[in-house]
């Protein structure tokens, strides 16, 4: 099955990150979108670059590699965090007006 899966055009692997074949909506946003419980109709009309089977085509994607994609997920999610974490202690001045103002 995963064979057959890889000839699919849904999924394409660009300098190491995942996208939805000939898109450039990341494979990470259908898989977010997924996961908060979106449906594979509201996901195609939050990208409509994107049609209704290849968001249903990434999800298939998704579910038959999560082996590897999940961790591929994370390594992003870390990657994220880490940049975050560095823009905050960069400028902590700017974050802490920033979060006073979120505040109130």
């Amino acid at each position: 099955m995963q064979a057959a899966l890889e000839n699919l055009p849904y999924v394409e692997q660009r300098d190491g990150t995942y996208w939805v074949s000939g898109t450039r909506v990341s494979l990470d946003s259908v898989v977010q979108a997924f996961w908060s419980g979106q449906t594979p109709e509201s996901t195609a009309q939050s990208f409509p670059t994107l049609s209704l089977e290849q968001v249903y085509g990434a999800i298939a994607f998704y579910l038959a590699q999560r082996s590897e994609i999940d961790p591929y997920l994370a390594r992003g999610r870390a990657e994220l965090e880490a940049a975050r974490d560095a823009t905050r202690t960069k400028d902590l001045a700017f974050h802490t007006k920033l979060a006073a103002i979120k505040r109130s």
